[in-house]
Parts: C-alpha cells; structure tokens; sequence
C-alpha cells in the first residue's frame, strides 16, 4: 500500500483501518467509504475515501475532486484497473468500477448530490462534467 501525497487522505485511511471500520467513517459529518485500487501508473495498491452514495448494494464513486478542472488522480486507476475492494463500516467487498453515462449517470448523480449536497456546487465550479463510476459487487 502506497499511501497518499495529501495528509488528511492519509489519516483518514489509517483512522478507518486501524479502527476495522469503527472510526474515520464520517467527513465533514457525512458517511465516507474506502475504495482500494490499484495505481494505474505505479501498480501499487491506493487508498482513498469517497462519500458514501449507495442504492440498492450498489454503490457511486464521484469524481468530482472539489470542482477542480481536472478529475482526481484516482479516476484513471478506476479506469484502467476497474476491480477493486469497497469497504463501507467493517464491511468489504469487491467490486468492479464502471463509468456511467446518459440516463443512468443522471439517476446516480440525484442520488450522489441528495447524499452530499456539495456535489452540485463542485459541478458549477468546473467545466468538465463530473464522471460518475458505478461500483457493483463482483460475482463469486
């Protein structure tokens, strides 16, 4: 595990870890989940916590990196390495990431911005449009 450049991704992900899932699950008072990924550059494993947006055991990972006009660094892991682990509380699971577009992003990202309202401020903010991953459950 690499961990990250940026601090408070850094104790985010210790908090969460060390605590099995008990503790570092909230940011800015608002559920978080942790995604493990693999570096598309590097090849080692990334952690970084997302708000948590889930609908019926599936759940969105935002791209939004506060509005930046780039997506966050993460979002070309997720595409070149789409199977990854999901932990939500003591919970893990892997998944499989998929980008959405069309009707289907659009019903996710309601759901994203009624979990965390701030996306649709981070959507005003930049030019792009946010991408929206799926993450499903692998089978077996």
């Amino acid at each position: 595990y690499e961990p990250s450049t940026q601090q408070w991704v850094r104790d985010q992900v210790e908090a969460y870890e060390s605590s099995g899932g008990t503790q570092g699950t909230t940011l800015r008072g608002m559920p978080v989940v942790l995604l493990t990924m693999v570096g598309a550059r590097s090849g080692k494993l990334r952690k970084v916590p997302l708000m948590r947006v889930e609908h019926e055991g599936a759940y969105a990972a935002i791209a939004s990196m506060g509005g930046a006009p780039q997506n966050p660094t993460w979002y070309v892991n997720l595409v070149q390495h789409p199977g990854l682990e999901l932990q939500d509380g003591p919970a893990k699971w892997d998944v499989t990431a998929r980008e959405v577009t069309g009707d289907e992003r659009a019903a996710w990202w309601d759901r994203a911005v009624a979990a965390f309202p701030d996306y649709a401020d981070y959507q005003l903010k930049t030019d792009r449009q946010i991408p929206v991953f799926v993450l499903e459950r692998t089978a077996g």
